[in-house]
């Protein structure tokens, strides 16, 4: 698709002609929220907020040229689907701001909801010093998150992708604050010498069946498809990490994982035959089923 590289009619246009183009460009483009990516992605250019965007174009703040190219440029792109957090080269993950772009898993707030459960399970241990994983880490969200609100924990952030361990890197660098080490490994085999030892395993492990097809274009052209696809039931890596969890965690310690609202009753069963107790699924804020967890 081509976007127009002017506002129509307008050389210089002031802000709220540019919003409101874009806007309209997103909207014809069937971007879900074209108001809210339009604000964000001006914003972006801007160094404004979302905020300051709408209340600025009211004002009818003037836009200098360049200004007008580079956020044409944004909401081009944005008007192929690609995710905005791509365009700004940010996601937002509770308290944090991650860097993201092609090749890692982009965060998803449903992942926010996931997360509050090892956040939960993790600050409950009585030990001064708990230990989490965090498998098939992508970005490091869950883990960055684990390490900033529960700040006496230790975390072992593990991923396996060469694209998407890069992005983990570079958030652990800057917001792990020394208490999450990386490791790159499969989840599978990862972390034998910590058998027994661990408190929380959490993850959101690639759940979608491989002849599945996304519904959105965000997720189907641009996410890496090791982050989405896992067997025929989409439920080969659930099986891997039921065992390597059973492995890590000590008696007691609590499983976390994300997956499809469809699978709770399957995941269910992997993890009985793993040996697994106390196992309950829960609903996120749309009453879909989200997140399961289960007790070593």
């Amino acid at each position: 698709m081509s976007v127009v590289h002017s506002v129509p009619g307008m050389s210089t246009p002031d802000l709220d002609a540019l919003r409101r183009h874009a806007i309209g460009v997103l909207g014809e483009a069937g971007v879900p929220s074209p108001e809210a990516d339009a604000d964000l992605l001006i914003g972006h250019v801007l160094g404004f907020s979302r905020g300051q965007v709408q209340a600025k174009a009211l004002l009818g703040a003037v836009v200098d040229a360049e200004q007008v190219l580079a956020i044409t440029e944004a909401i081009e792109r944005r008007a192929t689907r690609e995710p905005a957090q791509h365009i700004t080269g940010v996601a937002p993950f509770r308290l944090l701001e991650l860097e993201v772009g092609p090749g890692v898993f982009t965060p998803r707030p449903e992942t926010e909801f996931v997360a509050q459960f090892a956040i939960d399970a993790l600050a409950a241990v009585p030990n001064p010093a708990p230990l989490a994983v965090d498998l098939g880490s992508g970005s490091g969200a869950i883990a960055l998150a684990m390490a900033t609100e529960v700040p006496h924990a230790r975390i072992v952030a593990v991923e396996n992708s060469p694209a998407a361990f890069p992005w983990t890197t570079r958030n652990v660098r800057r917001l792990g604050d020394d208490r999450v080490r990386l490791v790159f490994a499969d989840l599978a085999d990862a972390l034998p010498e910590l058998d027994g030892t661990v408190d929380v395993v959490v993850s959101n492990p690639p759940y979608i069946p491989i002849d599945a097809v996304p519904r959105d274009p965000e997720v189907r052209l641009f996410e890496p498809p090791a982050a989405l696809y896992s067997g025929r039931d989409g439920l080969d890596a659930v099986r891997a990490l039921s065992t390597t969890a059973r492995r890590l965690l000590r008696p007691g310690g609590t499983l976390v994982i994300e997956h499809g609202e469809l699978q709770a009753a399957e995941i269910a069963e992997i993890l009985m035959a793993c040996g697994f107790g106390a196992i309950a699924c829960h609903r996120d804020l749309l009453a879909r089923d989200r997140a399961t967890t289960a007790a070593r």
